[in-house]
């Protein structure tokens, strides 16, 4: 089974229904809680509970385990990533070849497909068995999505592995399938070293990103049980700051503003050369520039959340939809604030406090940078300038 302290599961009925009641009282329960020791040793849900779903009305079961994407980074050698490449350039080569006979035969069901191209995917292409059956899942599962147009794939798409043509040999080496046979190439995990391989569930994807070529993982983690908050602590977004919280702290937005600024002066110029060589700089612009905003809002959401861990407090976070709609800034700023990952930190703060089992609220942000927080008085003479807050009512 799977190294988990409890299962928690909450339940939604139809209507009309029947709950669950209390063998001892008799009163009705809309949820449980079943521990590691009532588990199966497959992982599956224990027995008392599908005796309970069988006499119930129930449309849907929830289990609180998070998935999250674990990306490890292959370290081929020379040999490996020749074999590494000519596998991601027949593989999509042959993805190009089913996806022309799908659409041009109206055939996206998977089984028809298999029929008709397995052999020649073999025998063109020369990928193993289980790589022909992905291509043409990959092909079917792009054609769900759209069938309006013929789909081609690039040279480097991804490619998706399952247990049957990818293992794991401890945290040191991958065993891969190529077009050159199996392969085991060395690995690095980095600080997520210690997460156990038997809670990697489903299949890796295969990419190549910078001419390194990366596994990316779905890997269980269990979300601590929901705490019943004592204080809430809410965060505030804006241009000048990417953050503030309601205990005073200021998570300046300087220095990644004159970043983008920097950045965005440099786009400029090297898109009105538009040589080769400028072209190549700009794909490496954007790269860098994507990760270094990921990596401060990874770094503003960890401390938002360990600090409402450590005070026992929820966070309140505002509704940012269409917040480029609703907000105007000066032209000087324009870049910024529509470059600004706005939702990217919210989503971060919101899993991060989803596994450390802090509650969530979402509010409306509509008055917010203009109520008082002591007094809760609300007027557009509070907030002069945008970087000082005086109640008006407090001063008088």
């Amino acid at each position: 089974g799977i190294s988990l302290p409890s299962w928690q599961v909450s339940l939604q009925f139809r209507l009309p229904f029947r709950p669950f009641r209390n063998m001892d009282s008799g009163e009705p329960r809309i949820s449980s809680t079943f521990h590691l020791h009532d588990l199966q040793s497959q992982g599956s849900p224990p027995l008392q509970m599908w005796e309970e779903l069988r006499h119930s009305y129930i449309l849907s079961v929830y289990i609180n385990i998070v998935l999250k994407t674990l990306q490890i980074k292959l370290l081929p050698h020379d040999e490996q990533q020749g074999a590494l490449v000519d596998t991601f350039i027949k593989f999509n080569s042959a993805c190009n070849f089913v996806s022309r006979i799908a659409f041009e035969g109206k055939l996206y069901n998977k089984v028809i497909l298999q029929k008709i191209t397995y052999r020649d995917i073999r025998e063109r292409f020369g990928l193993a068995a289980q790589l022909a059956i992905r291509v043409i899942a990959k092909v079917v599962e792009t054609y769900k999505a759209d069938r309006t147009s013929f789909h081609e794939f690039r040279d480097f798409g991804s490619i998706v592995y399952d247990q049957r043509i990818l293992s794991f040999k401890g945290v040191d080496e991958v065993s891969i399938s190529t077009t050159s046979g199996r392969v085991r190439v060395p690995i690095t995990i980095g600080k997520y070293g210690e997460i156990p391989f038997e809670r990697i569930r489903g299949q890796c994807d295969l990419i190549r990103k910078n001419k390194m070529f990366y596994l990316m993982v779905a890997v269980e983690v269990p979300e601590e049980p929901i705490i019943k908050p004592n204080d809430t602590i809410g965060v505030d977004m804006g241009i000048v700051n990417i953050a503030v919280d309601s205990t005073g702290k200021y998570y300046s937005g300087d220095e990644i503003n004159e970043v983008r600024e920097h950045n965005a002066d440099l786009r400029s110029r090297l898109q009105s050369v538009g040589t080769k060589s400028a072209k190549r700089h700009l794909k490496k612009l954007s790269g860098k520039e994507g990760r270094f905003a990921r990596t401060t809002n990874h770094i503003i959401s960890e401390e938002i959340v360990q600090k409402a861990k450590g005070t026992s407090s929820a966070i309140a976070i505002e509704n940012l939809s269409g917040i480029r709609m609703r907000t105007t800034v000066r032209k000087g700023n324009r870049y910024i604030h529509n470059s600004w990952a706005f939702n990217q930190l919210r989503s971060f703060i919101e899993y991060r406090a989803r596994e450390a089992g802090i509650p969530v609220i979402v509010v409306d942000p509509h008055n917010t940078s203009r109520e008082c927080p002591h007094c809760h008085a609300i007027s557009r003479k509070n907030r002069l300038e945008q970087s000082r807050f005086r109640c008006i009512f407090l001063w008088v």
